[in-house]
C-alpha cells in the first residue's frame, strides 16, 4: 500500500492550504446545489398508499406524524428475506438522534417490502428506535422508483430516500435519490439538505423558508435531545 509522503510541518500546512482552498470552493458549490434541489418543483401524491406499522396500518400522510416534512428511507427488505440489507442496516446504524430532525418540523422513517411481522424482529436485533414501516403488497416502492422489475421480470429492490412535504391534509413529493447519491448523508443537516424546507437557516436560498415553520431559524432551535419540549423545539 502506497502511504502518504513524509515532509517537514511548513510543507504539510503550504499542502493543507491548498486543499482547504478547494475545499471551500466545494462547500460554496454544495449550497448552490442545495439551493437549487430547494427550488425544484413538487408533485401532489394522489394516489392512496397503506403501510403497516408499530400502531396498525397507516397511510402516507399519517407517516409525518403531524409535522411538515417527511423523510423516507427504502430500506431494501425483500418479502422473503428473514433479515435486512446490511448495506442498508449500516447506513441506518449512523442515523442520529431523531428529535434534531423533529425539531426542524421533519420526520424520518423507514419503508421496507417485507411484511412488518418480519420487519419486526429484525428492527429489535438491531436496537433502533427509527420508525420503521411495510410496504407489502402496495404500489409504493415502485411508484417511488425504490423497485424495480429486472431483466427477468422480478421485483428488485434499490437503497434510496425520498422527501415529501405537507401542506394541510396534501402531500407533494419533492425529491429522491438513490444508490450513490446516499454518500454523505446521515447526518441531520445532511438529510435536511435534501428537503424543500432545508436546515431552515436565514442564510439559504430561497428566502423565507426559515420562518415557515412558525419557529426560530434552524441553528437558534438546537437543544440538547433531551431538551426539546413536546412542539419539537
Amino acid at each position: 500500500m502506497g502511504l502518504p509522503h513524509i515532509v517537514t510541518r511548513a510543507e504539510w500546512l503550504a499542502a493543507r492550504e491548498r486543499l482547504l482552498a478547494k475545499e471551500k470552493a466545494a462547500t460554496r458549490a454544495r449550497d448552490r446545489l442545495n439551493a437549487e434541489r430547494r427550488g425544484l418543483p413538487m408533485v401532489e401524491v394522489r394516489q392512496e398508499y397503506l403501510f403497516d406499522g408499530a400502531d396498525g396500518k397507516a397511510t402516507l400522510l399519517d407517516l409525518f406524524a403531524g409535522r411538515d416534512q417527511l423523510i423516507i428511507y427504502h430500506f431494501m427488505f425483500a418479502p422473503e428475506w428473514d433479515a435486512g440489507c446490511r448495506s442498508c442496516s449500516a447506513f441506518l446504524d449512523q442515523i442520529g438522534h431523531l428529535a434534531h430532525l423533529r425539531a426542524r418540523g421533519t420526520t424520518f422513517v423507514a419503508v421496507s417490502r417485507a411484511p412488518f411481522t418480519r420487519i419486526l424482529p429484525f428492527k429489535a436485533r438491531m436496537g433502533w428506535v427509527v420508525p420503521w414501516f411495510s410496504a407489502c403488497g402496495d404500489e409504493f416502492n415502485r411508484d417511488f422508483a425504490a423497485s424495480y422489475a429486472d431483466a427477468e421480470g422480478r421485483l428488485t429492490d434499490r437503497p434510496g430516500i425520498s422527501c415529501f412535504l405537507r401542506d394541510g391534509d396534501r402531500v407533494c413529493h419533492t425529491y429522491s435519490t438513490f444508490d450513490r447519491g446516499l454518500d454523505g448523508l446521515g447526518s441531520t443537516t445532511s438529510l435536511l439538505d435534501l428537503t424543500a424546507l432545508g436546515r431552515q437557516e436565514e442564510w439559504e436560498e430561497p428566502k423565507g423558508r426559515a420562518s415557515a415553520l412558525g419557529a426560530p431559524a434552524g441553528s437558534d432551535r438546537v437543544r440538547y435531545h433531551d431538551e426539546y419540549d413536546e412542539y419539537g423545539y
